[in-house]
C-alpha cells in the first residue's frame, strides 16, 4: 500500500506520524520504502539518527521532489510491500504528485482553529488528484489531541462533515513518548519505557489504515 502523510499546513504532527507508520510496518516484516519528500528533511534526518543509534534502519528511505515523486514511486512499488510518502506541509508540486500516485492520503489535523481552517484546501487536492487517481482515499486523523476539553469533538465533527476527506475516529494524543521516541531514532513502540496510551493510539491508527488492504 502507498500511503502519503499530506497537509497544507506545517506543525501538525505529519512526519511524527510517517516515520511511526513506517516502523510499525517495518517491525511487523513489512518490505518499506519511506520517501521524504519534503524540503525541511525531517524523516531523512529522522532515518540517520536511527542507523546511528541501530545500525539499520530496518527500512529504505529516500528523497525524492516535484514530479519526480509521480515519476519514481509507480516504478517502484513492485519491490516493497508498503510505499509511506512524507510530503510538504504546503501546497507543493511533490505533495500534488504523492496524491497521484498514492492509495491513501492520511491528513493529520491538530484540534485548533488555524488547523481545521485548512480543510477545504486540502479537500480541493484531494479532489483534483481524483481526475488522475480515481481510486484515492483520504482519510482525516486528529493529532496532537487534548487530553480533555470540548476542543477535540469540535474538531473532529468539522472533519465528518467534510467533502472528499473520511474522518478516521483514531485520535492520537499530544504525549511525550512521540518526541521522546524520535530523539532516539525509534518508534513510540521501541521506548523501553513504553507508553501504552500512545502505542494503543498508534495500533488503533495502522489498524483503520491497513485492515481495509489486508481484508481485500
Amino acid at each position: 500500500m502507498k500511503i502519503v502523510l499530506a497537509q497544507t499546513k506545517g506543525g501538525v504532527g505529519k512526519t511524527t506520524l510517517a516515520v511511526n507508520l513506517a516502523v510499525v510496518r517495518s517491525l511487523a516484516g513489512r518490505d518499506l520504502l519511506l520517501v521524504d519528500t519534503d524540503e525541511q528533511g525531517t524523516a531523512s534526518d529522522f532515518t540517520a539518527v536511527r542507523t546511528e543509534q541501530l545500525g539499520s534502519p530496518g527500512y529504505t528511505a529516500i528523497q525524492l521532489s516535484g514530479a519526480a515523486v509521480r515519476t519514481q514511486v509507480p516504478q517502484m512499488e513492485g519491490k516493497y510491500d508498503d510505499i509511506i510518502i512524507d510530503a510538504g506541509g504546503r501546497d507543493t508540486a511533490g505533495l500534488r504528485a504523492a496524491l497521484t500516485v498514492a492509495d491513501v492520503a492520511v491528513v493529520p489535523f491538530q484540534p485548533r482553529s488555524f488547523d481545521i481552517w485548512t480543510l477545504d484546501k486540502v479537500a480541493d487536492l484531494v479532489t483534483e488528484a481524483r481526475v488522475y487517481n480515481p481510486g484515492l482515499r483520504a482519510v482525516a486523523v486528529l493529532n496532537f489531541a487534548d487530553a480533555q476539553g470540548a476542543d477535540n469533538q469540535a474538531a473532529a465533527e468539522a472533519l465528518r462533515n467534510a467533502s472528499a476527506i473520511e474522518f478516521l475516529d483514531t485520535p492520537i494524543g499530544r504525549r511525550k513518548a512521540f518526541p521522546n521516541a524520535a530523539a532516539e531514532g525509534r518508534g513510540v513502540i521501541e521506548l523501553k519505557r513504553i507508553d501504552p496510551k500512545a502505542s494503543a493510539e498508534l495500533a488503533a491508527l495502522v489498524d483503520a489504515l491497513f485492515q481495509p488492504a489486508i481484508a481485500e
